[in-house]
């Protein structure tokens, strides 16, 4: 009976650890990193551009306050980025968080332009879930552009971004979105949710998605639930380039307040294959 207790013991208190972790460690970690990436037919002319890709902040989730949101912003700044992206769900749904209004952290992520890059938005289900038309408003008068079926061109027009509206709370259109844009001209395109990576034409340089948290809760390397209703598990996060498609596992918490995959903020440093 001993051994029982011991082994009972011991299993209660890894059990309790890693309950820790993922409850209060990791999700305070954050990762800011380069990763290179080499497209075909990217140009010459915009070796070594530095794209960071902010995602799924969920504002409001635990650990993920203004504050936090501040820290982000200064240590994305502090990167150095030619382009800032953003993909959607910055506002928070999950078990113990608090209400943030969408004006203010609009205001604070308006801070990603401090060093002069240009950066771009989506939406994502869950700030559709807090009133989209209310977050796309606060983040344009915030100097934050937000696309749905639409692009713009950046850097003095040698690069194009389209952006698709959300999945699941909206109608995307990945060909509307890229009309207007010059043949042969460098395109990365904006969805927060990957599944919509089967109507991607060839022309497109890059995709970028948010939306699975990287899987959010991984024990032994695995996923505890499937991340997509269309594709299950085959997109988690990084770099999947038979697709041309990036996704970062972004930074807050969904429905529970757990996290096994690190926050980050991924830095793409874009160059020729």
């Amino acid at each position: 009976m001993a051994g029982v207790r011991r082994v009972a013991a011991v299993g209660g208190f890894a059990l309790a650890s890693a309950v820790f972790e993922a409850a209060v460690v990791t999700p305070r970690r954050l990762q800011i990193r380069d990763v290179p990436l080499a497209l075909a037919g990217w140009p010459a002319a915009l070796d070594g551009m530095r794209v960071a890709v902010l995602s799924d902040l969920h504002a409001g989730s635990p650990w993920v306050g203004l504050p936090r949101v501040r820290t982000v912003v200064d240590r994305v700044v502090a990167a150095r980025p030619d382009l800032v992206l953003l993909l959607g769900d910055y506002l928070a749904d999950v078990a113990f968080s608090s209400h943030l209004e969408p004006e203010p952290l609009a205001r604070v992520l308006a801070g990603l332009t401090a060093a002069g890059a240009p950066a771009v938005a989506v939406l994502g289900n869950h700030d559709w879930y807090a009133g989209g038309r209310r977050v796309r408003q606060a983040f344009e008068a915030a100097g934050l552009p937000v696309l749905e079926e639409s692009a713009i061109s950046v850097l003095r027009s040698r690069l194009w971004i389209a952006g698709v509206g959300d999945l699941w709370e909206r109608s995307p259109s990945v060909p509307a979105a890229l009309t207007g844009i010059p043949a042969g001209a460098p395109v990365l395109l904006l969805t927060h949710n990957p599944d919509v990576i089967a109507d991607v034409p060839d022309s497109v340089s890059l995709v970028l998605a948010g939306h699975t948290h990287g899987g959010q809760v991984r024990v032994l390397g695995r996923g505890v639930h499937r991340v997509s209703e269309r594709s299950g598990n085959r997109w988690a996060r990084g770099w999947y380039p038979q697709e041309r498609l990036f996704i970062s596992a972004g930074i807050g918490t969904s429905v529970v307040p757990l996290r096994t995959v690190a926050p980050e903020v991924p830095i793409l440093v874009l160059s020729p294959a």
